[in-house]
């Protein structure tokens, strides 16, 4: 029954590639620098930012909300690079990838995604006045974000494989649906060029989906603990040494969970975490993998997308 779910998988995701291929390229507005400075209240209304990307809350004059990331990446590329990755970004398709709306050139580069009301998953999970997440939308964060990658390695062409996985970078919709926002052509992570797929080694996009999977399983023991995973050295030599027994998950849970989840769907969900952070000293297990496994460990079999 799996191999017939998994080519059934298959076969849908191949379909919606399809379509996002043949059909026209979303439409993308272009935005002032200075409209951009306005809306975002002269850069000050900051989402997340780090030494490589920065993100804002933005608000237009025709009250559209929308969330803008700099690009750093392409400050040393001419506009061709980043007209490609205007176009390219615009073509993606998934219900966990965030939206390209807009973009902007200038001294500057910005990118403007759809809205995003609920925030970050950071904020929902650090920030006590935030509406805490219960436990079926925390399952369904961690099997979207993984049907996303899969989407991105395995089904756009060229492949996404340059993707930050982390609370900070995944943004809640309305509906708290996990969207990914901050995707890039780029393919190498030392260098930061943007590389055409055929010159970007197997060697290279190995590396990177070890580290993007990593990621992954920091991204869901964040999700247990409700402890921030930058690092991750804690969290990660916890789940390695643990044999999930009751008494020592219990510890580890986050408390805004109390009781109210399943420990069969609990256990599974470390072992999928526990196979991801080991896997940066493994040869790589791809994402359909890791997916189906998560799918199978939850009892869940739909295809997301």
């Amino acid at each position: 029954m799996e191999p017939l779910i998994f080519k059934i998988r298959l076969l849908i995701l191949a379909w919606v590639h399809f379509r996002s291929r043949s059909g026209p390229i979303s439409l993308v507005k272009h935005f002032s620098n200075k409209d951009i400075k306005k809306a975002t209240d002269g850069f000050r209304r900051i989402v997340y930012n780090s030494s490589k990307r920065v993100a804002y809350r933005a608000k237009f004059q025709n009250g559209h909300a929308a969330i803008v990331k700099e690009v750093r990446a392409f400050e040393d590329q001419d506009d061709t690079a980043f007209y490609r990755e205007v176009q390219l970004l615009g073509r993606l398709h998934h219900r966990h990838i965030a939206a390209l709306n807009g973009f902007s050139c200038g001294p500057k580069r910005f990118l403007v995604f759809e809205n995003m009301e609920k925030g970050s998953l950071k904020e929902h999970l650090s920030d006590p006045l935030m509406t805490p997440l219960n436990w079926r939308i925390r399952l369904q964060i961690a099997v979207g974000i993984a049907a996303a990658l899969e989407y991105l390695h395995f089904f756009c062409d060229p492949p996404m494989y340059h993707v930050s996985v982390s609370s900070s970078t995944i943004m809640l919709d309305e509906n708290f649906t996990a969207k990914l926002c901050d995707v890039s052509l780029l393919c190498s992570v030392e260098n930061n060029n943007p590389l055409p797929k055929s010159k970007c080694s197997k060697e290279c996009r190995d590396e990177i989906c070890k580290h993007t999977i990593f990621q992954l399983g920091l991204l869901i023991l964040e999700l247990v603990t409700g402890q921030s995973s930058e690092g991750g050295v804690d969290l990660v030599q916890w789940v390695q040494d643990s044999r999930f027994r009751r008494r020592s998950i219990h510890q580890m849970i986050d408390p805004d969970l109390g009781d109210s989840y399943n420990f069969k769907e609990l256990k599974g969900l470390l072992a999928v975490a526990k196979m991801c952070v080991q896997s940066i000293h493994k040869p790589t297990i791809k994402t359909p993998q890791i997916l189906l496994y998560l799918q199978k460990k939850l009892g869940r079999t739909q295809v997301v997308c």
